[in-house]
Order: structure tokens, then sequence, then C-alpha cells
């Protein structure tokens, strides 16, 4: 490795941290308000830049790539249909949420179910956090690593599983001294800086890649080679037997996207330390612009590197790293290794002080309910390291997927599909009783989970499902059948006063004007990307 990789690794990895302590060392972090919401006082670039940088991790960078490389521009719909779900974050749920005053989705389910829902659904998220999403973090994060900085030669190690559980080891590690470096105001300034780098490293990595196709002659005639060499991976809508058929942004698609930018605490965690609504209301929408150009970095370096590697046998998730250590320059290459860290560290953090949020302010609040506000914090400083060490010990296990970003919507969907529907339909229908909460969330995961069961254990189940019905219109069903089962609840057993969110937030709480325009720009601008790469020839069946 060059030694010029090392020093802009660490150069920009000490400008990053300098700066956040420079903005931020005055912060308040010993009340859970200061420690989980950064005292509420977010503004919107802050709100922004750490939603994106949650979201862009190595999950999106090395995942997102490695299922282009396999199946095209169709995966875009990860990345674009999310505009459409942040702007009803911004106009719908967050107005509901800020209002209310909570710091974790369970509260919410507490405030309209009652504590049994809160419970099971605090569990829920521990666990899936604890044994999906952390682990999730961690083998991506390692496997980008591994190949971007060639980990195999600068530690002399060469067997594979050796070297993967060193880095999800390493990572881990710093991962969790990281988690305990401030409040979540330090830690979103810090994803602030490390998102405009990765922003700018995502699309030098486009323009190097697609100089390199082109043979030194220019990006632009790079992309004209790719198009003309590969115009059936250019179509953003996905035929029947493809990975992702148009059918499905109206199902499943739209619905685990729905779930993860309007209900996940992990995401959404950043949107309650808003300082106002409109603050809120600003970031999450300009978050939703900054999605759109997502396939840019998260999509079209995957097809250019199958250009490349199609025939090199390469995994869908070595792509995206072996492609960044063969485009960029070694002085650049330390730079976008830095910020890589920086999404990795993110997203990890992310998961474990939404985990730990979720701990002390559920489980630990209601075994010491006459706890102090330090003793809260300090119990959910210690979770932090067991949920750590949990996802190291699980990481190398999933090196035996095939496509990690397959496995991650599939875990995915255990738990956002009834925790969304039981969400929804608390907001929707006034005169669902508590016990309808319990239910629902039970009825799907008994559904989604004992369908996998099934496929896991039974030989030629899996077969026989998908020659049914696809995976993510199962997933649809199932929400539909959730929301029925709630709303007949309500008609046979409905509540004996409707249920009405009462303000609990001292904010305030003027929406943003602009946000209905720039919501529908938005829709738009979906649309018109979607147009734009669209072949409706293949929804016959043909490629």
């Amino acid at each position: 490795m060059h030694a010029i990789t090392i020093i802009s690794f660490v150069a920009f990895t000490a400008l990053a941290g300098f700066l956040t302590w420079l903005i931020t060392r005055k912060s308040e972090s010993g009340s859970s308000d200061g420690f989980f919401l950064g005292g509420r006082s977010l503004t919107f670039p802050v709100i922004a830049g750490s939603l994106l940088l949650t979201n862009l991790s190595t999950e999106q960078m090395v995942g997102l790539n490695g299922a282009a490389f396999a199946h095209g521009f169709q995966v875009m719909a990860w990345e674009v249909v999310a505009g459409l779900s942040l702007v009803l974050m911004a106009i719908y749920f967050l107005p509901k949420f800020l209002k209310s005053g909570i710091t974790t989705v369970p509260q919410f389910l507490e405030l309209r179910y009652g504590k049994t829902t809160q419970n099971i659904a605090n569990t829920i998220f521990l666990a899936a956090y604890a044994v999906i999403l952390i682990p999730i973090i961690l083998y991506t994060g390692a496997q980008g690593l591994m190949n971007m900085m060639d980990l195999k030669a600068l530690t002399g190690i060469s067997d594979d599983r050796t070297i993967l559980i060193v880095t999800v080891i390493g990572i881990g590690v710093l991962g969790a001294i990281y988690s305990r470096l401030g409040n979540l105001k330090t830690l979103a300034t810090l994803d602030t800086i490390n998102g405009v780098g990765l922003l700018i490293g995502g699309f030098m990595i486009l323009f190097f890649a697609l100089n390199k196709v082109s043979g030194g002659e220019g990006f632009m005639q790079g992309w004209s080679i790719i198009k003309e060499a590969h115009p059936e991976r250019l179509n953003s809508i996905g035929g029947p037997k493809d990975e992702l058929p148009f059918s499905v942004l109206f199902t499943g698609v739209a619905l685990l996207n729905l779930f993860y930018w309007c209900t996940n605490q992990q995401i959404i965690q950043r949107t309650f330390g808003a300082s106002s609504l409109a603050e809120g209301q600003k970031g999450v929408l300009l978050t939703g612009a900054l999605k759109l150009l997502g396939p840019l970095y998260l999509v079209i370096p995957g097809i250019i590197a199958y250009h490349l590697y199609k025939d090199a046998g390469l995994a869908n998730d070595q792509a995206y790293g072996t492609l960044v250590k063969d485009v960029l320059p070694p002085q650049l290459t330390g730079f976008f290794a830095a910020v890589m860290v920086g999404a990795i560290l993110s997203s990890f953090n992310a998961a474990l002080n939404s985990t730990s949020a979720l701990f002390s302010l559920g489980l630990y609040k209601n075994l010491k309910p006459n706890g102090s506000e330090t003793q809260m914090v300090k119990s959910a400083k210690i979770f932090v390291i067991c949920a750590a060490v949990a996802g190291m010990i699980i990481a190398p296990i999933l090196a035996t997927q095939d496509s990690i970003f397959g496995y991650l919507q599939a875990m995915n969907a255990i738990y956002f599909i009834p925790l969304f529907s039981v969400i929804l339909a608390g907001l929707l229908f006034k005169n669902v009783p508590n016990i309808a909460g319990v239910v629902g969330l039970v009825f799907g995961l008994v559904c989604i989970l004992g369908k996998y069961i099934i496929e896991w254990t039974v030989e030629g189940a899996a077969d026989k499902f998908a020659a049914k019905i696809h995976n993510f219109h199962y997933l649809g069903l199932i929400f539909a059948l959730s929301m029925i089962l709630i709303a007949v609840i309500g008609v046979i057993k409905p509540r004996k006063q409707p249920w009405e969110l009462r303000a609990n937030n001292e904010i305030d709480m003027t929406p943003w004007k602009g946000a209905p325009i720039a919501g529908a720009l938005l829709v738009i601008a979906v649309l018109a990307i979607y147009l734009a790469f669209a072949d409706f020839s293949v929804l016959g069946g043909g490629k």
C-alpha cells in the first residue's frame, strides 16, 4: 500500500474529528434528551447530513452496488422510491411524532396501545438490531475495506475468514469507542462532515470508473460505452422474472421503504432531535432530494463493475471494493477509505445509539422507574458494549450469503411489516383498542417468520412459494390483512373514547410553508427519473 494512502486516510479522519470537537464541544449530554436527541437542537443541514450518512453505510455502498452488479439498474428502486417515503415522513408522520415529544418509536406505541405493545416492540427492535442490523453493518464494512485497502497485503494475513474476523473486530471496537464520544448532536455533526466527504468520494468513483471504461477518453465516452454494451442493464423497470418486478414497487418495496424512513428508530431518531417542526421537515425533504442522486454512486458503479469484471469470478459484494481499489489514485483511496470508515461508524453508532435508547428508556425504565437521568445514560453506554460484542460474533457468519443486500431486505421484512402496520393503524383508526396492537404485531410476525421458517426447513418450499407469489407481494398481503384485522377489532371492541394525540413538546410546531411544494417537486422528480430510464416492453416478459 502506498504511504500517501495511509497519510490521506489519517489526515481526513483527524480533520473530521477536530472540526466536530470545535463545533460541539459545549453541547449538553448529561440528560437523556441531551444524550439521545442532542438537546432537541438539531437544524436542517445537520439532520439531513446525519440521515443521509446513517443510511449510506457499507450495506448500501457495498450491498446495493453488489445488487446492481448482479441485476442492473432496476435495484435503484431502493434509493429513488425513498424520496416518496420521505415526503410522507415530512408531511404526515413527523408532525405527529414531534407533537408527542417521544424519544423512541415504542414510546409512541405505549401512548397509543399501552405498555404491553411497547414492551413487545422494544424486544423486537432490540433483537433485530443486535442480530440483523449491527452484524450486517460490520460485515459489509469489513468486506468493503478488505478489498479497497487490500488488507491482506497490509496485514500479511492470507486466509479470507481470518482477515474478515480481524477486520470485523477492529471496526466493532473502534465503533464502540466512537459511540461514546458524545451526544447525538456531536455524532450528527461528525456524520454531516463525513457525509459531505462520502458524496464527493462517491462521485469521484463514478468519474474515475467511467474514465477507465473509456480508456482515458473521458467519463461521457465511458457512459456511452456502458449504454451501448449493456442496454438491458440500464432499465429502471424490472420484468416479471427479474429480481425486482415493476409490480413489487407498489407492495413490498414501498412498505419496506415507508417503515425504514418513517418509523425505523435507527433512522428517525435524528429527526426527533429537531429544534422545530420546520427544521425537521426541511431536513427530511433535503434528504429526499439527496436520495435521488443515490443511483449515481450506489447503482451505476455496480453496473460499471459488471462491465469490467463480469468474467473475473467476483462475488457480488466484492465488486465495489475492487472497483474503488482499481480506479482511484493512491492519495484519493486513503481519503475515500476514511470517508467509508466514517460511514461504517455512523451507521454502526446509529444502531448502537438507537439500541441503547430503546433499552434504557424502555426496558431499564420499566425495571428501575425511579432511576436518575445519569443512571439511565450510564446504563445505555454499558448496553452499547454488549450489543457491539454480539454483532462482532454474528457478523463473520454472513459470509455464506450470496447477496448481503437481498438478505438484509428479507430479514428486515420480519419486523418492518408488523411494526409499520400497527403504527399506521394506530394513527388512522382512532377507535382501535389497546389489545389490537398486540394482536397486530403477533399476527404479522407469525405470518412472515412462519413462511421463512418453512422455506428454510422444507426442501423445495422456497421454489413453490416463489412460483405462486413474489415475496414482496406476500409482504403486501400480510400488511393489508394486518390492517384489516386491526380495523375489525376496532369495530367489534371499540375504545370507550376515541384516541387523541396530546401535545407534549415545547419546540415550535409551526410547519414549514414550503413543505407541500418541496414534496410535490420530489414526487415529480421520482417519476421523471423512472421514465427517463424506463423500457416498459419488459413488462410483457421480454428483456
